[in-house]
């Protein structure tokens, strides 16, 4: 069997590098007492999986052209043996660090600049068998790892595509196990609840039956079904059908934060405050191709504008409502987008995100100096803001503020919707193509750029308005880059000038690490993972808008007709 060992070896060694980085950096031993399934699978042990099931994927897919499936398998079996050699390594660097002596450690000087090296760490790769058993268990587990990974490339797509989602919603589950407990005993099923979960674990016989049970609707395609069976209804029953599902839609949204409790309303809410933060900031990049960094400088204005105006405190400057307050708050981050836009007129690429990022720092600044402390509090912040009253209704609950941010979010959606169908969305899409080009067909790129920033600013004022309101106190802190960071992932993760994909963002790198608070540490981390899986496998994003994926698929549209 004439094999490529070279690419084999390399594939295998870099799936365990990638185990060796995570359970270098403490991920693996971290949440190794975490367990998805009984005491079968760990959170830690999923990730140290990652690197055979990489070795296994990236070894089908390069010995499938050229080789039998049957040869591509043996082929990701080894790589995934392989991939095993670097945690192997790393059990054998651990012994040595750590000496046994008298009965005590003593442990080296340079352990200390590896403190995730533990004894703990090789019991978890040894499976507590020792180094004898427990290398050859880790060696066939990386090769049997690599076999599954192997399969969702190797296998036909019908079978792939039910294994995949057998394992996607089994481990889910397992993960938001808290969460499905929460919401079954919202509705009185906690029978159903201690039979999935013992100990805050899946039953490892109720992991079977949800395996089974989303293997069987992928594989014989109940989805499609249903869908051909849509498709064959006369127009007029489809037509009821939608308005059925558009009223069932509705009474959703409204009944969410009464089905899930007061944790997920909260979730939900920071969900929706990004979503219309995400929603403006797309008009400034996705629809008008202006990087802005600082986009948070205009989350903090329409902030503090609400709590000066409104503040029961000594800072205080008037004794309006939340209501009157609000539209104030959005005209004020309208007045410093085009403050803004003025003396980044001229700039493009780099330059516009540098200095839209020195924006930023410089609002925070001066939240934070002495300088403005008698108007904003300085780092002591603003307090005392009262929480929005709606007719009598205080709103002070997560489940209340969860209607505001999804009233202003279909609200910002509405204007987006029809602000991109307009003139001016034309011209902010031409001017994102070629701005050269645009101007010389007539637009001012001048009024054209400021109308962008200011309006994108205008939807994050009202956001930071919603979330002052909600919190009662703010802080120079609660502003800091993260916040622009968050921003421009999520519309880059869900796909640029989308709006359905700001809403997957948000749900993604927003509402996923709510519910995962435990992995609140490695946040960073996962955001760059994910940034640089989905430029490198899909650059456009989960839901991106239909111009976008015609551009950045271009040169394979050109190139498909030469290879046919």
């Amino acid at each position: 069997m004439n094999l490529n060992w070279r690419l084999i070896i390399k594939n295998g060694l870099l799936g365990g590098i990638i185990a060796f980085y995570l359970s270098a950096i403490g991920m693996a031993e971290t949440f190794s007492q975490r367990y998805l399934i009984s005491t079968f699978l760990s959170t830690g042990q999923l990730f140290v999986a990652v690197g055979g099931v990489t070795a296994g994927i990236l070894t089908a897919r390069a010995l499938k052209e050229d080789y039998k499936k049957s040869t591509a398998y043996i082929g990701s079996l080894l790589a995934g043996v392989f991939s095993s050699l670097p945690l192997i390594l790393l059990i054998f660097l651990i012994q040595v660090l750590v000496i046994q002596q008298t009965g005590q450690e003593v442990i080296f000087r340079w352990r200390d600049m590896f403190v995730n090296f533990s004894p703990g760490l090789v019991a978890m790769l040894t499976f507590g068998q020792g180094l004898g058993l427990g290398i050859p268990l880790l060696i066939l587990a990386s090769a049997l790892l690599a076999g599954l990974g192997a399969t969702f490339i190797l296998f036909p797509d019908r079978l792939r595509l039910a294994w995949l989602n057998g394992l996607i919603w089994m481990l889910g589950i397992g993960i938001f196990s808290e969460n499905v407990t929460q919401i079954l005993g919202q509705f009185g099923g906690r029978g159903l609840a201690r039979f999935l979960f013992q100990q805050r674990t899946l039953n490892p016989i109720a992991a079977i039956l949800i395996f089974a049970g989303a293997f069987a609707i992928a594989y014989f395609r109940v989805h499609k079904t249903v869908q051909n069976r849509w498709t064959g209804m006369p127009a007029r029953q489809q037509k009821r059908g939608r308005t059925i599902g558009l009223v069932l839609g509705i009474l959703l949204l409204i009944s969410l934060p009464w089905m899930v409790g007061q944790f997920l309303s909260q979730a939900l809410f920071m969900v929706g405050l990004y979503v219309m933060m995400g929603l403006g900031l797309n008009i400034v990049v996705g629809y008008a191709g202006l990087l802005d960094l600082g986009y948070v400088a205009f989350f903090a204005v329409g902030a503090y504008t609400m709590g000066i105006l409104t503040s029961t405190g000594p800072l205080g400057q008037s004794d309006l409502s939340f209501w009157a307050v609000l539209p104030i708050a959005v005209l004020v981050g309208l007045a410093w987008g085009v403050f803004l836009g003025f003396p980044v007129l001229r700039m493009r690429g780099d330059y516009l995100a540098i200095v839209t990022l020195g924006f930023g720092e410089i609002i925070r600044i001066l939240a934070t100096s002495d300088w403005l402390a008698p108007f904003e509090g300085g780092p002591q912040g603003i307090l005392h803001i009262p929480n929005p009253n709606f007719f009598g209704i205080t709103m002070h609950q997560p489940q209340t503020m969860y209607y505001l941010v999804v009233a202003g979010s279909l609200l910002i959606a509405f204007v987006t919707i029809r602000l991109r169908e307009s003139r001016l969305g034309r011209q902010w899409m031409a001017m994102r193509e070629d701005e050269d080009v645009a101007e010389a067909m007539g637009i001012n790129l001048v009024q054209t750029k400021l109308l962008a920033f200011s309006i994108g600013a205008a939807f994050s004022a009202m956001a930071g308005a919603i979330f002052a309101a909600r919190l009662g106190n703010i802080f120079p802190h609660s502003f800091n880059l993260l916040i622009s960071i968050n921003a421009l992932a999520l519309i880059i993760v869900g796909g640029l000038g989308s709006i359905p994909g700001v809403i997957v963002g948000s749900l993604i790198l927003v509402g996923l690490p709510e519910l995962l608070r435990e992995f609140t540490e490695y946040r960073l981390l996962m955001y760059g993972l994910l940034l640089i899986v989905m430029m490198l496998f899909r650059p456009e994003g989960f839901l991106p808008e239909e111009t976008q994926k015609r551009e950045l698929h271009a040169d394979e549209e050109e190139l498909a007709p030469l290879e046919t």
